[in-house]
């Protein structure tokens, strides 16, 4: 879906409204006719009300946690996060997540096919892609796939050509990235809606679509991208668990037991992990072989999963629960925490503690009461 147009959707339902005098009594209400800016040239400047905002994601590398948010909000904190500190972002689209690559390399994703690049552990960012490169990219690339014979790039090239027919900035295809995960400073994957997939080899500055090189035919969400060591996975709706095949040079299908929307995966030595919608939550110790469901006493979204010491790991839903899972364990404990507003996703705080990203800011929690810890 195009978000880039809401105020321009607003001015068009007033102008309905108005009937036939519309303009002229949009004029003279003080409503402006004049088409908004796009978001994509519009860089974002510090305000002293950004820290009470919303934040959709949050990642830490030693001392620097970086947040991000709608409208082109970027957070960094340099102490732990006891202080935050906005920082100016070279656009004002929706920023969804934000990972660490090394303690200097920061990359920030979001709407308007948007990727954002930090060299100096956030300090400044630098667009390496967005919606108008990303249209010319996978115009050019399936074209030229499509000469081959390739049936299946044809069909991806018309999902784009249908996708830009129906969008109100016909230079730019506004699918959104959801996730974004390096190996290393050289390789990474960008995923996001209707099965989108992007891989670089070259720290991003190119990038070679994939969409169809994984098993998602019918082109889910794809929510959540990580991995270690050799192995790469995606995670997405409808029970959607993807493994790289190196052999097979693309992303097949790993059976889970669960038919519902998986919004994040974690890899650890000998655990893979996948949660995600109604508080469910599943783990294999056996590369997605077999799994075993985690008993979360909770029916709402798990949006975050935190490793904390010793093998286990803390699992974050939407509403604010904290469910501690010792290593092994079948059943998560939820710790007493006050009560917090909509949480989008979390990091590790200073000492045992969380910082969570919220409808309303960040706020830290004291991870009190830890099983097995």
């Amino acid at each position: 879906m195009d978000t880039r147009s809401s105020a321009s959707r607003r001015l068009l339902a007033l102008l309905a409204l108005c009937g036939a005098g519309g303009v002229a009594l949009a004029i003279a209400a003080g409503v402006s006719t004049q088409a908004p800016p796009d978001p994509l040239d519009v860089a974002v400047r510090p305000s002293a009300y950004a820290k009470k905002g919303t934040t959709t994601g949050i990642d830490r590398r030693g001392n620097r946690l970086i947040a991000v948010g709608p409208r082109g909000l970027i957070l960094l904190s340099t102490d732990a996060a006891k202080t935050w500190t906005q920082i100016a972002s070279p656009v004002a689209t929706d920023l969804v997540t934000v990972k660490f690559t090394d303690e200097r390399t920061v990359w920030a994703v979001g709407h308007d096919a948007v990727a954002l690049r930090s060299l100096d552990g956030g300090a400044t960012w630098e667009r390496l892609l967005d919606g108008r490169m990303l249209l010319k990219l996978m115009r050019s690339t399936y074209t030229e796939r499509a000469k081959t014979g390739a049936a299946e790039a044809a069909a991806v090239l018309k999902e784009v050509e249908g996708a830009i027919a129906q969008s109100a900035t016909p230079d730019v295809l506004p699918t959104p990235f959801l996730d974004v995960w390096f190996a290393d400073a050289k390789e990474g994957w960008l995923v996001g809606a209707f099965g989108l997939v992007l891989h670089t080899v070259d720290g991003g500055q190119s990038w070679l679509p994939m969409v169809e090189q994984t098993d998602n035919e019918r082109r889910f969400h794809l929510y959540a991208v990580t991995g270690q060591g050799e192995q790469r996975y995606i995670a997405g709706e409808q029970g959607l668990v993807l493994r790289w095949d190196a052999a097979a040079q693309r992303f097949t299908k790993v059976a889970t037991p669960y038919a519902g929307s998986y919004f994040g995966i974690d890899v650890s030595p000998g655990r893979l992990v996948a949660y995600g919608l109604r508080g469910n939550a599943y783990v294999s110790e056996d590369n997605g072989v077999q799994w075993r469901k985690l008993d979360t006493g909770v029916d709402v979204n798990l949006v975050a999963l935190v490793p904390v010491p010793k093998g286990g790991f803390v699992l974050v839903s939407q509403a604010g629960h904290l469910l501690a899972v010792a290593a092994g364990a079948t059943k998560a404990v939820p710790l007493q925490v006050p009560f917090t507003t909509e949480v989008f996703s979390a990091a590790p705080g200073a000492e045992q503690s969380l910082v969570l990203a919220q409808v309303n800011g960040l706020r830290n929690v004291d991870l009190l009461g830890l099983p097995g810890q």
